[in-house]
Parts: C-alpha cells; structure tokens; sequence
C-alpha cells in the first residue's frame, strides 16, 4: 500500500517497533522533518561512506545493504531503519544503500537524530552506533572519495520557493523569515527563477527599482540544474564550468532543494574546482601559465586519493577547458568580438574528457557558414593563433601533426566541415582514416554549440550501418593491438628509448578508444567520452553488455596503472610518461593485466571477423 497521507504516516509510526517508543508529540514533530524519497530500482540512495549522514526509514520496496569491495550484503525490507545508528558501526563507513527494488524512504539528516537522542535518550537503545556528535563518527576520506556522493544526500531541506508575482519586497521580507539567502521562483510546480541577496543589492538597491515590482523582474530566469543521483564532482564540475553559486536539484521534474558553492566545498575541497575558480580571475598569460603549473600536482594529489581515471580525466580535462575558455575572453578583449559566429571546439582526449598531466592540444574552430575568408579571415588566425600559443606556454604543446585551431585547413566554415567528413566516410584512404580518430571526438567548449551538433548529426547519418566505412575503421584499429604473445605471455617494447616496458597508451588504452568509436559510430551514438560511448553503444547492440562492462573495467584498470606510473614520475621529479615497467607491478596486478589485455584481444577479432578486418 502506498503511504500517501501524513495521518497514515503517523498511524504507521504509532505502531513500528521503534519510534512507538517516542511520545506522540515527538512522533508528530519527528515526521515534520523527514524527507520522502521515491527511488527506482537500481537507484544508489548512500554512496560508501556517506550512512552516517542520515537516517532512512525504508517505507515500501526493498533496500539492500552492502559492501561492494567485500560483496557483503543484506536485504532490508518495509519499515527496517538504515544509516547513522541504525547500521552497525564497523559496517557505518565501508557499506552503501542501494534500492533493490523500487521503494520509498524517509530521510531523516544526522542533526536531527543527534537532537532527537538528546531529547529522548530511550531512543539510543534502538540506535546502538549513534554517537552524539555524529561528526566523529564521519569518514574520513579523501576530496576524492567523495566525489561519488549522490546530491540527494546532500539536501538538508526544501528549499524556499515564492510565487514569481511576489513583489521584491515581500520576496526580500520571505527570505530574512527563513533565514536564507536565495529563494526560488516556482509556478504550478514549474522552476521559473532564482533570486539571492546579491540580486537584491545589485539589482535593486544599486540601480534604485521600485522594491513593488515582481521578484521575477530581478531574478535569473535561465537556470543550470542537477538531478538527484548526480555526484558531488559532476555538480562541482557544473558550477565551476558556469560560473555559479546556486544549483537547483531535481528529482527528475520534482523540485528537491537548492544546493549553494559552499554546500559542496564541506564535502570537499577539490582542487581542481579551485583552479578552475582561480583561472577564471587571471588576465595575464603569466597567471594561467603559473596555474597550470599546477596540474601535475592536481593528479599526484588524485592518484595518491585512489581517484578513479574517469574522474581524472574529468577533473584534468576540466582544468584546461577553464585555461581555454579564458584564453578565448582574452583574445576577444584585445581584438574585440567575433565578427560571425563560431565554436571552440576540443578534439582529441581533451574532447573525450580523458587528459593527463601528459597531454597535447587538438582543437579546431568550426565557423559559421557567413564567414568570408577575405572579410573575416585575418581575426580568426590571430585569434586562434593567440589561444593555440598560449596553450602551448601553459604546457600544452602544439601538435606534432598540427591538427588545431591556428592551421588553416582546421578553421573552416561548418559546410566545410561537412565536405571534409564526407569525403573521410566515402573515401577512407589511410590519411582520413587517421583523422577520423582525432575529428570523430570532438566536443564544444566556447561558441554557438549548435553549429557542432548540426556537424555531427549530418556525420553520424553517413556512419550509422556504414559497414564499408566501419570495415576501413577495424583495420585501421587493429594496428594498435595488445601486447600479448604465445600462450598469453605479456610481450614488452625492444625500442632503445623504453626498453623491456609497456606502452600502456598505444597498446591498452587506445585500442579500447579505437572500439568505443566504431561502436559509437555503428549505433549513431554522439558521445565523445570512451566510458560513455560503450555505455550507449549497448542500446544500439553494436556490442553485449557484458562485453562492453569488461571493457569498461580494462580501461579503468589500465587508467589507473597510467596516472599512478605517472605520479610516481611526478613525485621522483621525471617527465611523465606511458612506459611503464612490469617490475613496478604485483604478481596480482600483472594477472590483472594480462586478463585486460585478453579482452580487448578477444574483442578485436570480434570486430575483424565482422568486418573483414577492413580487407575491402
């Protein structure tokens, strides 16, 4: 039966074998605090390490306890308590909460325990890992370990809302009742704005508006969201890209609560959030170049954090789409605006979210079908030779095949662009070829987005069944292979340069990439990110499930032997690389390996049976 009504919860509480311990006025006053959640099958509702931040009372469905390094679990079903006090403390901090079936919860944050068991101490019997200040009882984890905390966890309370007609008075006299300093502007359900203090200062005080004029004449009205389950790093990495202080959170369309910049920064302190903050305040190519300095540090700090090399990549990927961005706002002041449309566009890993402190710049500029070389032409090289330069002076090095934005055949109108993948699909010679595997992961970073997405939908129209096309990609895939020899032995490079190591870039984690493309291409899917593109090529079938998991973990794996062999280089004060030495890994480690590299083997002659291996 679902629990609709609050005399239905109350009647409900009366009679569960815990909180009928409490008087009725405290039951009454307790259910005005819990926050109800619906989640869907599947759906994480406590991350590891997060239980002790709230207590759930598991109303409907089922909810299963685990720990998933351990693969320990237990299944918890109607009205069974989880989290803070109710957990077992040697399980409070390793364990997470996942719904096992679709269920609703109530919420209940740790503050708010914490004062229940002051008031009613009878209560601690039934919660035996409750401590009176909770935050002892915290883990301690890394910035990084954090960074997976769903936002649902995260919202202590709804947030304020007013009508968009309220005059900014009452909007202002709302705002000091609750205590806040923003609201939001709903209608019928529907979000419709943002207003905070500074709107008030800036925008009413300083300018001298009538304070009668409705709060939606003031507030901000186009707004960046999250959904629930995102993750403390996504809505981080969201307010650093955006540049703002406020994060509405959804639950698919239902208003959840308001989460604000420093709601995140006591989850963590990531630094990369920071440097992104700090690269936006510099107007000096000697400030940005002082700052990414700084990157090496940033994934020595994320390695020795146990950071996964998903959300490196991200995290470094963010720094230079933030060291790209202000380069572009410097150019534009000093040569003024634009004068047509365009699109900064990233290729290459950067486009894929999968840099390292180890990387170089591939980008493009895709202009807009007014540009006249003979009008236009003179701004957008000195612009583009200005971003691309100061990349370089920021560690970025030009390259080495001068696929970026200042060479000329790389700035081109978007009916260009179109002419050049046509004739790269129709005509896969072994050159195109190659550049099919820079310009098929490209991903807008400054300008009219629209211009990218209109590029790829024409493109993937031209890709999707295209098995003579796709043929030509397999063989040209296979030429980076794993190196792994008779009777699965590891084979290691004779090179004079890197001898007796592995080539952990062009033999294990390009070759995953080289895959994620064709079956991103074959199933149409428009994501650039490797991880993402074996997660949507599944619904397109171009490759199972469980070959596109087993994937998915090889390139984990072999991205985290990357950015610990690279921290290691970093921290004895080498260049970083990606040769790394199989005397530097466990016994264990190299089985894993070995067991990597058989998937993308095993996958490789998948692809070249279906293929032909590109023998057209």
């Amino acid at each position: 039966m679902t629990v609709t009504t609050t005399t239905e919860l109350s009647q409900r509480m009366a009679q569960h074998r815990i909180w009928r311990v409490l008087p009725s006025g405290s039951r009454d006053g307790l259910l005005s605090q819990m926050r109800i959640q619906q989640a869907q099958a599947g759906s994480l509702l406590l991350a590891p390490g997060t239980l002790p931040t709230q207590l759930g009372w598991l109303l409907e469905g089922r909810v299963r306890l685990e720990d998933p390094d351990l693969e320990l679990g237990v299944e918890l079903g109607p009205d069974e308590l989880f989290g803070l006090g109710a957990t077992p403390q040697t399980h409070l901090l390793t364990w997470q909460a996942t719904a096992s079936t679709d269920c609703h919860v109530l919420w209940l944050t740790a503050q708010t325990v914490k004062s229940l068991c002051h008031t009613e101490p009878a209560l601690r019997y039934f919660l035996p890992s409750y401590a009176l200040s909770p935050a002892r009882t915290a883990p301690t984890q890394s910035p990084a370990g954090l960074m997976g905390t769903p936002l649902r966890t995260l919202v202590r309370r709804a947030a304020v809302t007013i009508s968009p007609a309220l005059s900014i008075a009452a909007a202002a006299g709302e705002m000091a009742a609750q205590k806040v300093s923003s609201v939001l502007l709903v209608h019928e359900g529907q979000l419709q704005g943002l207003l905070t203090d500074r709107d008030l200062r800036g925008r009413v005080l300083a300018m001298n508006l009538d304070p009668q004029q409705a709060a939606s004449s003031i507030a901000t009205t186009t707004l960046v969201t999250a959904q629930a389950d995102s993750t403390v790093f996504e809505a981080m990495l969201t307010m650093a890209r955006h540049r703002i202080h406020h994060l509405p959170v959804l639950d698919g369309t239902e208003l959840l609560g308001l989460l604000t910049h420093t709601d995140l920064l006591t989850q963590q302190t990531t630094s990369a959030v920071f440097m992104a903050r700090d690269i936006d305040k510099q107007d000096t190519l000697q400030g940005l170049v002082a700052i990414s300095d700084r990157t090496k540090l940033l994934q020595q700090q994320l390695a020795g954090a146990q950071a996964s090399a998903y959300s490196t990549g991200h995290m470094m990927t963010a720094i230079t789409d933030a060291l790209t961005v202000r380069l572009i706002e410097m150019a534009h002041a000093q040569q003024g605006p634009a004068p047509v449309p365009y699109l900064w566009v990233a290729a290459g890993s950067q486009a894929r979210c999968e840099q390292t402190a180890k990387s170089d710049q591939d980008n493009c500029l895709i202009l807009d079908n007014t540009y006249d070389p003979d009008l236009h032409g003179d701004y957008f090289k000195a612009f583009s030779k200005y971003v691309c330069d100061g990349l370089a002076a920021c560690g970025y090095i030009h390259c080495p095949g001068e696929m970026m934005a200042m060479t000329d055949i790389w700035r081109q109108p978007q009916k260009v662009w179109v002419r050049y993948f046509e004739g790269w699909i129709h005509q896969p010679k072994p050159k195109a070829l190659m550049l099919t595997c820079v310009f098929f992961d490209l991903r807008a970073i400054h300008g009219q987005a629209a211009l990218l997405e209109q590029l790829r939908t024409e493109v993937l129209t031209h890709t999707r069944g295209n098995t003579l096309f796709l043929g030509h990609m397999v063989g040209n895939a296979l030429k980076n292979h794993p190196p792994l020899g008779l009777f699965g032995r590891i084979t290691l490079s004779q090179d004079t340069e890197h001898p007796d190591t592995l080539d952990l870039k062009h033999n294990g984690i390009v070759p995953i990439v080289d895959l994620a493309r064709i079956y991103a291409l074959a199933a149409g899917v428009s994501a650039s990110n490797t991880h993402d593109r074996l997660n949507q090529s599944v619904h397109g079938a171009e490759v199972s499930a469980q070959s596109a998991h087993d994937l998915r973990d090889a390139l984990a794996f072999l991205g985290k032997l990357r950015l610990a062999h690279q921290a290691r280089q970093i921290q004895q004060g080498l260049a970083p690389d990606n040769h790394l030495a199989l005397t530097d890994l466990s016994h264990l480690e190299r089985d894993q390996l070995k067991q990597a590299f058989g998937v993308v083997q095993t996958l490789q002659e998948v692809l070249h049976k279906r293929y032909g291996g590109g023998a057209f």
